[in-house]
């Protein structure tokens, strides 16, 4: 089972937070150009408003809107970034600027970034459209009022606003052609798994027809001179070709059909394993550095062959995962035959991180899961609460088998 990376911590910020960190550091910015800083001979900005108690009302509206919009980001993104933008020019009004300042505007540049990569591309356009017809807005009302305007200015903060949407589009590019990729890799590996499984299905069927040829030779050589041994044969046949048979009814119905050459196979086929190899798996890999205890319940009678391979392969691949990923030196593998079916468990106490089953990204979980699918069973793989992994599996055993 492949590992789902976590996210870097600054991903699972979320947008709120960031739309209200950026308006907080421009209005810091704009409260300290209000000072002549060192080396200056005169503060950067002017603003007769600021710090009127009109001026400080005025921008604590804006501070409100513009928090009320970062939180309505998530929900409704344009209506979001419609409160950012009103507490851009809210703000604006206190500053004795003619135009919206960039430092009152980084808050929307964040929103239209998030818009754009989050969201689908129309939507992502519409916001831009807004940012854009905010500021040109803002222009043409002074101009209506007959006040000057800073067109130069507000080009280079028009330029923010499409180079926000031009990042936040191409991420939002990138992380959809991720998802293709991921995707189409997820189905290759279910084809894959598919195939492998049609064909030791196909080896196992070969495997029955070919005792069933010679336990119906032998019967017919000796049905004359021996009944007794006859009868035995024929009662093997009977029984091979019924397991043969149910096999075939309950796989080949789920089946379907897959593309030829599309899969790429990665683990060499060997249908001769099964559940009575367990024992020689946990050997092995207690041999490699993991110690593999092995708990046998109940009464361990035949299961069909399909059954008795994909039990084996379950466990296989729940081993392998906890030597590759667990971070432990030991693990616990349960089998239990009951009245109507067999029940396998893998348990770990590892540190490690187990593959995600809500985003089934791991190749030998789809792989589990599909086997499990395919014979009408329970599946599930899990963090457990005390620490650890648990895979747990159930197959049930039809009742010719019991």
């Amino acid at each position: 089972m492949s590992v789902t990376p976590a996210q870097p911590p600054f991903k699972r910020v979320p947008p709120s937070t960031w739309t209200a960190l950026a308006w907080w550091v421009g209005s810091a910015l704009t409260f300290l150009f209000r000072f002549r800083l060192p080396g200056e001979a005169e503060p950067a900005q002017q603003g007769v408003l600021f710090f009127r108690w009109d001026g400080m009302a005025m921008l604590a509206v804006a501070t409100l809107l513009a928090l009320a919009g970062g939180l309505r980001l998530h929900r409704s993104p344009l209506s979001g970034l419609a409160l950012i933008l009103l507490a851009s020019a809210g703000a604006s009004t206190t500053l004795s600027v003619a135009e919206i300042p960039l430092l009152q505007f980084i808050a929307a540049d964040v929103a239209l970034y998030v818009i754009a990569s989050t969201r689908p591309r129309r939507t992502g356009l519409a916001a831009l459209a807004m940012a854009l017809g905010t500021l040109i807005g803002y222009l043409l009302a002074r101009l209506a009022f007959g006040w000057v305007v800073g067109t130069s200015a507000e080009l280079t903060v028009a330029l923010t606003a499409v180079v926000a949407w031009l990042l936040g589009d191409a991420a939002h590019q990138s992380r959809r052609h991720a998802e293709q990729l991921r995707e189409q890799s997820a189905a290759q590996a279910v084809t894959a798994e598919r195939l492998r499984i049609a064909r030791e299905l196909h080896d196992m069927v070969a495997h029955s027809i070919g005792i069933i040829a010679l336990q119906s030779g032998a019967a017919r050589r000796v049905i004359g001179t021996q009944p007794e041994r006859a009868r035995g044969a024929l009662g093997e046949i009977e029984k091979a070709s019924r397991e043969t048979l149910s096999g075939l009814r309950r796989m080949l119905g789920a089946l379907r059909t897959a593309e030829p050459g599309k899969a790429k196979e990665t683990v060499p086929l060997d249908p001769g394993l099964g559940l009575a190899d367990v024992d020689r798996l946990a050997r092995t890999t207690t041999a490699a550095g993991v110690r593999v205890e092995v708990r046998w319940l109940g009464e361990l009678r035949p299961v069909p062959p399909e059954i008795d391979v994909s039990a084996y392969r379950i466990i296989q691949e729940a081993v392998t995962n906890v030597v590759r990923h667990a971070g432990t030196r030991s693990c616990r593998v349960t089998v239990e035959r009951r009245a109507g079916d067999l029940a396998i468990e893998v348990l770990d106490s590892g540190t490690g991180a187990g593959a995600d089953p809500a985003a089934g990204t791991g190749y030998g979980l789809l792989g589990m899961r599909e086997r499990v699918g395919l014979l009408h069973g329970e599946f599930s793989a899990l963090p457990r609460p005390e620490g650890g992994f648990r895979v747990a599996a159930r197959l049930p055993v039809p009742e010719v088998a019991r």
